[in-house]
Parts: structure tokens; sequence; C-alpha cells
């Protein structure tokens, strides 16, 4: 359940950007984004591949890449802003107040450690907890998650588990000393329906118990409605739309997120609250795809994909604006 409106945000983006270096020169995949996130609450960033929602994730993190780095803002966690720190206060950290699901279980985990020791790992560097003390936290988080013989499931290594148990141990990892921030990137991509929907289940039970601010970023729509408070549409690196979780599926502003929800064949439900209007039974795709940051159009840039594109659009960039009480859209429609 979404907290109190009163309740200070642990979570305050501000204006952050992250450039690119290539060969090309330098490019934004990251573009001015702000928001903030509770304690408790669920934020889904979704959009398509390549609309810079893991590079957001990633900054959050301060884990980019070598050719990547942030340009701009602020990235306030609690008291603490994470993009002036330096790295030996990131690591206090990392695993620690803040912790990230990656996408990927298979290559994140190290193939040649036991499930055991890289659970443990955070416990000993953080709360100064002896092997075998870590192990034994260790084997409850497993059992948290719900994988069965955890004791047993330590001294496996992880292409020894499915992929829907490295998920959960990836998961048990992440909340070893009980972060106040999760990130989540995409944690049920690959996994079969009902591993998914437990996965889901799972980080929904957790967060309650924890108390912790999620951040989950995906593609899939329906995650979202099952997910999310509040959701924030990136496209080409930038927020172009930001509302309530049912607000967004009720009534989506701009055309992109209109576009997103052409691709969902039914009904999608937001928990079983309330209900939204059927789906075209017919898929309807979006022309073209997201442009590279490296060669982004004049003024919207999702104007040459956009249906209901006119001229203003070609030469000025719309900044994200209140359009209805709580939801903002960055598209000059709203202004017609």
């Amino acid at each position: 359940m979404e907290p109190l409106t009163s309740v200070t945000p642990l979570l305050e983006v501000h204006g952050l950007r992250v450039a690119l270096s290539a060969g090309r020169g330098s490019a934004s995949v990251v573009d001015g984004l702000s928001f903030g996130l509770k304690p408790g609450q669920t934020l889904t960033l979704v959009g398509e591949s390549g609309c810079g929602k893991t590079m957001t994730a990633l900054a959050l993190m301060r884990l980019l890449p070598p050719a990547a780095a942030i340009a701009a803002g602020s990235i306030q966690l609690a008291d603490r802003d994470l993009a002036a720190l330096p790295e030996s206060a990131l690591r206090d950290l990392r695993g620690n107040q803040m912790a990230m699901i990656f996408q990927e279980p298979m290559t994140s985990l190290n193939p040649v450690l036991t499930v055991g020791e890289q659970i443990a790992e955070a416990a000993m560097i953080h709360q100064q907890l002896s092997l075998g003390e870590a192990l034994s936290r260790a084997a409850e988080m497993l059992k948290l998650v719900h994988i069965p013989s955890p004791e047993t499931a330590l001294r496996r290594y992880p292409h020894e588990l499915s992929g829907g148990m490295r998920q959960r141990a990836m998961i048990a990892m992440a909340l070893m000393c009980r972060p106040k921030l999760l990130i989540a990137d995409e944690p049920t991509t690959a996994l079969d329906v009902t591993v998914q929907a437990q996965i889901l289940a799972l980080l929904r039970r957790l967060q309650r118990e924890f108390q912790m601010a999620l951040l989950l970023i995906t593609h899939d729509l329906g995650v979202v409605a099952e997910m999310a408070d509040h959701v924030a549409v990136m496209y080409a690196g930038q927020i172009i739309e930001q509302a309530e979780v049912r607000e967004l599926f009720s009534h989506p502003k701009h055309p992109y997120t209109v576009g997103l929800f052409g691709s969902l064949p039914q009904r999608v439900a937001v928990g079983a609250i309330h209900e939204l209007p059927l789906r075209p039974a017919r898929l309807k795709p979006i022309a073209g795809s997201v442009p590279s940051p490296f060669d982004l159009p004049n003024g919207c840039r999702f104007w040459p994909r956009c249906p209901q594109v006119f001229d203003r659009c070609k030469t000025d960039a719309p900044e994200l604006t209140e359009v209805a009480p709580g939801h903002a859209a960055a598209c000059w429609l709203m202004a017609r």
C-alpha cells in the first residue's frame, strides 16, 4: 500500500543526466530525469528497450560502465547525494542501504562461487559477521524467498539452480542487509508466467515486510499494473509521462503511452480495485524504433513515430507539465 503523502521521500532524483562517450562523440542516454520515491512505495520506470531505464538504475547505484558518467543532477538517498559521494562511501551503501536485482541472474552471479558464499558476502562486509554467522543468515534468507532445502542450496553453484531459483537467490542476496531502497531491473525477464507471478508476489510480500522503497524497471505493462503505485514512462532518455498507476492506465495522455497500451490485447487489471477499458483485440505496434542518443530528432523526440504530430512538435521540445492533478506529460497536444 502506498504510504501517506506526508511521508518524506527516501529517494529524490533531480535533473539526472548520464553522458555516454563513443567514437561518435558524447550523448545523453539519460537526460534530465527527476522523480521521488517514498518508503514502502513502488515506482515503475516503463518504456521500450533503449529508452534509458537500465542506465538510470546503474546511475543510481553508481555502477555505470566505463564509457558512461553522471554529467549533471543529484541523487539524494535520505540525506546523502549519491552522485557526489566517493567510491569508498558508496561501498558502504551498496548492498546495505541500497541494493539491486539485475536483469539476468546467470550473468550477475559468480559461476565459481557457491550461492551461499555470494549471499553471505554482504553481511560479512557490512555487518562484520563471521562466515558461519553469515551463512546461517543466508540460509534464513533462502527460506524467506521460498527456496526448498536452503542448507543444500547454499552449497550449490549458480548453474545447478533453475532460472526461477537463481532469481530467488538474487533477491535473497539483495535483501541480506534489509536495504531501504531496492532497485529491480526486469526481475522476471525470461521466466515463465507461473514463475514470474511467484517472483512478483514475493517482491510485494518482502517489500511490505521490510517497508522498502522499490524502483521497478520493466517494459511489461502487465507487471506495471500489478506492482506499481506510480509510473514514469521513459522515451529516448527522458520521462515523458508520470502519474499514479490507475490514473495513467485509465487516462493516458502522451501518444507514446497510448501506443504502448495498444500492445495490450486484453483487459489489464490493476490489482482488483478498479476496472480499466478493454484494449483492442488487434495489436497496434508503434511504427519505427527508439532513436539513437547520438541521432536525436529536433523538438519532441517522439515526433517521427507519432500519429498526431504537427509542426511545433518538430521544432520545440515540450517540457513535462502537469495536465491533471498528480499527472504530468511532455506533449504539445496538451497545450493546443
